[in-house]
């Protein structure tokens, strides 16, 4: 076809211009209070650190991912991802056909190689203590061929496919097999991590911000946002500002104080997201006495005063007061996320004259009038410790020391830095602990606090029928419905804790982006399918 050179010219001009030269990549800033230092799956599991998963879930796939229902017993709640599907051979086999597609972001196949791999590291107690611990009834984890992975279980039970599929993350084996902990820690795979997933890793600056880039050749579909940069900022106030000012696009918790929620509505561009959360908060009991363990709790030894204050306080309108819609009480030690939390019951109403009744039982009167009850001429005094940075238990924890007082209680407020504050309820000194807890998405995580070998009962709550209760419903083959809310009616009668809420997430993000979809157990593991609306890009994306 002959072209003028008119028409040359236009076609070179377009051609050198810098959006013909780089078109337009869609970014999205997330504000986030916690930098995130060892993003990578396997090696996170000891720090503890929500901001590195929630990193590693942008970078690395499972080998099936929780689906929305977050249904974890039984195969139903499942979506495919690294594998394409699965076959169970037996009771206690689990046969999983990884998708040809999938390729490490340096363009390597994934390999079952590399899930045997991995799942060698989680499983060896010198790698990940806590893994191992929950990877316990896997027995073995073996290839066939290249893209087949069989995993075997010492017994059948209902969440076998979720400890297979949601723990595990694989890591490329071609570039760290062989290595011990120490070098892969100090390895330049930590510093700059090779997924498997929707986003590369880019560049960290200095615990400030993270930026991630989409992986054009992602084998499940092209990202929609091309970029994700993850900017941290310490203060609440400073991330919400961040998001006001528009130099954020989302952010997790908007609420409380539930005045936030006017500031959102206001600016016209930005909607608020409610989430479903693994979030638990409760007054944790120590049954030993704080300053030696050995010898039992003075006073919240005794199941009637346990049971007294969870019945003197109003938790409804405590938790009304401070988040609104935006929270519920829980039955038992059940976040809303869980699944149980939907045949669970109703949280006990409140009964001061009920409460009262079992302080005199226990021997607790107010014998001289002065509001407060007493025995052998002390006063029932406790102190509950309050980490100064929640926002939301400091406000709950001064509603909690009226209404107890009301009741005869008299309570000292500690609020003291979150960091001691964990520190000392890691050493059992404490009366009562204002916990928060994030929650795995099954109800067998109960066993880490609420049994009585559980390696976070800082509290010592044993309870040998708890502890059957749940057992049995973690190895049920069956879904074990009846035996989950025999565990939390005992938990319940024995009182270890006042369990005051579990919220709702509320999460702010700008209207510019379509296909929002947020998941409680981490946040941002499906942004790569999100999108922005036609004509609403931003400066930043360019």
């Amino acid at each position: 076809m002959h072209r003028t050179p008119f028409v040359l010219a236009i076609l070179a001009a377009a051609a050198c211009s810098p959006a013909a030269e780089r078109p337009a990549i869609t970014t999205a800033v997330i504000a986030v209070g916690e930098s995130a230092q060892l993003p990578v799956p396997v090696l996170l599991s000891s720090s503890g650190r929500s901001a590195d998963a929630e990193v590693a879930d942008l970078m690395f796939l499972r080998l099936a991912a929780l689906g929305p229902t977050h249904e974890t017993s039984g195969d139903r709640g499942f979506e495919p991802q690294l594998a394409s599907g699965w076959t169970r051979r037996d009771s206690v086999t689990l046969a999983f056909d990884l998708d040809s597609r999938a390729r490490w972001h340096d363009g390597q196949p994934v390999t079952a190689r590399d899930v045997v791999f991995t799942f060698g590291l989680a499983r060896d107690t010198m790698f990940s203590a806590t893994l191992s611990g929950l990877l316990h009834r896997i027995t073995d984890v073996s290839a066939e061929g290249d893209h087949r992975v069989v995993v075997r279980f010492a017994q059948p039970y209902a969440e076998q496919l979720y400890d297979a599929a949601f723990h595990v993350q694989p890591l490329p084996a071609h570039l760290l097999q062989g290595q011990s902990l120490e070098q892969l820690l100090r390895s330049d795979f930590v510093r700059s991590p090779v997924g498997n997933g929707p986003y590369r890793w880019v560049r960290s600056d200095a615990g400030k911000v993270i930026e991630l880039a989409a992986d054009p050749a992602f084998f499940l579909g092209t990202p929609g946002i091309g970029r994700v940069l993850i900017r941290t900022a310490d203060d609440g106030d400073a991330r919400l500002n961040m998001l006001l000012a528009g130099e954020a696009d989302a952010l997790m918790a908007v609420v409380p104080p539930l005045a936030n929620v006017e500031r959102v509505n206001a600016t016209g561009r930005l909607s608020l997201v409610p989430v479903p959360s693994t979030t638990l908060g409760y007054l944790l009991f120590n049954q030993r006495d704080p300053t030696a363990s050995s010898r039992p709790h003075p006073i919240l030894s005794d199941v009637r005063v346990r049971r007294a204050l969870v019945l003197a306080l109003d938790r409804r309108a405590i938790t009304h007061a401070v988040l609104g819609p935006y929270g519920s009480v829980p039955y038992g030690p059940v976040s809303s996320v869980l699944w149980i939390s939907r045949i669970s019951p109703a949280a006990a109403a409140p009964d001061t004259a009920e409460a009262r009744r079992l302080l005199a039982a226990a021997g607790w009167r107010d014998s001289d009038g002065d509001g407060i009850a007493d025995r052998g001429g002390r006063p029932l005094r406790l102190s509950i410790t309050v980490p100064a940075q929640s926002t939301t238990r400091k406000a709950m924890a001064a509603l909690v020391q009226e209404q107890l007082r009301q009741a005869g209680v008299q309570i000292d407020l500690a609020v003291i830095d979150g960091k001691i504050q964990g520190e000392r309820r890691k050493a059992g000194q404490f009366d009562i602990d204002f916990s928060g807890a994030t929650q795995d998405p099954t109800p067998a995580g109960l066993t880490q606090s609420w049994t009585c070998h559980g390696g976070s009962n800082v509290a010592h709550f044993c309870d040998a029928v708890v502890d059957s209760l749940i057992t049995l419903a973690i190895v049920s083959p069956t879904p074990p419905n009846d035996l989950w809310t025999a565990a939390l009616d005992r938990l319940e009668a024995d009182a270890p804790a006042a369990f005051m809420y579990t919220p709702v997430t509320v999460f702010g993000v700008s209207n510019r982006f379509a296909h929002v979809d947020i998941r409680p157990e981490s946040p941002w593991v499906v942004l790569w399918r999100w999108s922005v609306k036609t004509g609403r890009d931003s400066a930043r994306s360019r």
